[in-house]
């Protein structure tokens, strides 16, 4: 039987000596803020660092960081923290973990530590950098690391083969098995084989698109669809993208080229990545091509291509803003809008608003639904399976999926043989212990949302987010009321005001008497209330009146003040 982390907590056993435990702090069950940390000899080494972005149940939500609370009290014991590569998912939380610890060493490729770096400057940390390339061994206290090269949407991504005395792991971070990629960097099978002869003991393979059967599509199939459309646009050519996405970058720079137009990048994160990415070379930029967004007014339309932020619809990166015709570049009949990516799962609504809003203005818009305009960067059922019979791992735990993702990468690797009581299907906090080739749980941490809301890191709860559902959903009413305890009458009041209740406040008279006469039987037969208990009596009279009368759930809050 495959082993299932329990729903109910239970406490983790101290670690024996020798005896490799893993904790992942999220990714699993999630597609974002990908996080674990591995613990052997008393020390703690992490492997990436993400943050997960908002739903729309999330309302003022910036960003969702990992539960650091399992190694807050330890943080002096972490000896390095791997980044498999420079995407938001694994790198974004990065400056909320060195707020605890500013000289943990940050280990990865130069492109993406190149990118925490700048990220990081922004915070005003100045980082401790250990750029690392493929086949490269480095140790960190009791943990040897091994890193492998790897192909994804982003150059420079990398696997890290971790050896400890209780067992060896290899993580994949995100990969995919793309045999003509853009820049010839293929993931390094040969590699891979090497490492399952010497022996993998716990195998942690990326598992968004395990539920996809093939393989994933090339890279290079996209830029002859972005050429072929590029020609047929008469006026702007707009692309959202990842501001990360170097690859469909240097496709849409090339298509651009090959028709004549400038291209300027739109969005504050993709004028910084690009600009990195061009720096350290792994961005070719055709002399004369990029212009600033402030000089798009010197060129015509049909000259023109604009590399924008925004492809998931987030509400305050440049493609919405278009969208909703409060940004400086005004969408209007004509453009070619691409959105060049896939949806991540939660934010559909969000990106088909953007495209709604993009028809209504009068662009053509162009996405994964209706041309190739987008390929994965995660390896399909097919490369998977390929990774299971190359590697023969003793147990298997997926990671980077939400659950149906996580299950399917298990059903993989028990297709390729693999014993169930080897494949771990956990949860964000699942506490797993691997000693003498054998993997297995053995209890659970607590680990929840961190919201990033603002300039405050974990003072939003979902207490208060259910707060500010209820006030967008059903809106407010505020009931103002004055008594005097020694007479036992309310002596001013209530004064009842609604918002967003869609009723004038008249609508409240008929309640009025019923509040005062509730509020004049609590004083009497308890003199002694508390404003807190009389509050609450006028807030249990005026929602069950408003759930009967209007249908609505608003936010009450109530104010008894004594005179």
């Amino acid at each position: 039987m495959t082993q299932l982390a329990l729903p109910v907590l239970t406490t983790p056993p101290k670690l024996p000596q020798g005896t490799l435990r893993i904790v992942p702090l999220g990714g699993l069950g999630e597609v974002g803020r990908n996080m674990a940390v591995f613990e052997i000899d008393g020390k703690l080494l992490i492997v990436d660092c993400g943050v997960l972005f908002p739903e729309e149940n999330q309302p003022g939500v910036d960003l969702i960081l990992p539960d650091f609370s399992y190694i807050e009290n330890r943080i002096q014991d972490v000896v390095a923290c791997v980044l498999t590569h420079g995407h938001e998912d694994h790198i974004g939380a990065v400056p909320y973990l060195l707020r605890h610890r500013r000289d943990i060493p940050l280990v990865g490729s130069q492109l993406t530590l190149a990118l925490v770096e700048a990220k990081l400057a922004e915070h005003r940390i100045t980082p401790v950098l250990r750029v690392v390339e493929e086949g490269q061994v480095l140790d960190f206290g009791p943990f040897q690391t091994e890193f492998v090269a790897v192909n994804h949407s982003i150059p420079d991504a990398l696997a890290v083969f971790i050896r400890t005395a209780g067992g060896t792991v290899l993580h994949t971070g995100d990969f995919k098995m793309d045999q003509l990629p853009l820049d010839g960097r293929i993931t390094d099978l040969r590699h891979f084989a090497r490492l399952g002869e010497e022996g993998v003991d716990l195998l942690m393979a990326d598992s968004t698109n395990a539920d996809i059967p093939g393989f994933t599509t090339a890279e290079k199939e996209i830029g002859p669809v972005l050429d072929r459309l590029f020609g047929q646009a008469r006026k702007r050519v707009i692309v959202a993208s990842f501001s990360s996405h170097v690859h469909r970058v240097q496709q849409v720079l090339d298509a651009a080229h090959h028709h004549g137009r400038k291209v300027a990048f739109v969005g504050r994160s993709m004028v910084r990545n690009m600009t990195i990415a061009a720096k350290l070379g792994y961005l070719d930029v055709p002399p004369g091509i990029l212009i600033d967004v402030k000089h798009l007014e010197d060129y015509p339309d049909h000259q023109l291509v604009l590399m924008s932020t925004g492809s998931q619809g987030e509400p305050m990166a440049a493609l919405s803003r278009m969208a909703n015709g409060d940004h400086r570049v005004q969408v209007g009949p004509g453009d070619m809008v691409i959105l060049a990516s896939s949806l991540i799962p939660g934010n559909e609504n969000a990106v088909f608003r953007v495209i709604n809003g993009l028809l209504k203005l009068g662009a053509n818009v162009v996405h994964k639904g209706n041309a190739k305009v987008h390929v994965s960067g995660h390896a399909a059922a097919g490369e998977l399976l390929y990774c299971y019979n190359i590697i023969e791992p003793l147990n298997a735990m997926p990671v980077h999926g939400e659950t149906r993702h996580l299950i399917a990468n298990g059903n993989l690797a028990l297709e390729t043989g693999m014993e169930p009581g080897s494949v771990i299907l956990g949860d964000n906090g699942t506490v797993v212990d691997l000693a003498n080739g054998r993997a297995r749980i053995v209890g659970q941490v607590e680990v929840g949302f961190v919201y990033v809301d603002g300039s405050s890191v974990g003072a939003i709860t979902d207490a208060d987010l259910k707060d500010r559902r209820i006030l967008g959903d059903e809106g407010f009413i505020s009931v103002i009321t004055v008594v005097n305890r020694s007479t036992g009458k309310v002596v001013s009041g209530p004064e009842i005001h609604a918002r967003g209740v869609a009723e004038d406040d008249a609508v409240f008279d008929d309640i009025i008497p019923r509040v005062n006469e509730a509020l004049e039987e609590a004083i009497l037969a308890k003199p002694d209330h508390t404003p807190y208990q009389l509050q609450q009596v006028v807030r249990r009279v005026i929602g069950t009146w408003v759930s009967r009368k209007l249908r609505r759930r608003p936010m009450i809050i109530p104010v008894v003040l004594e005179a």
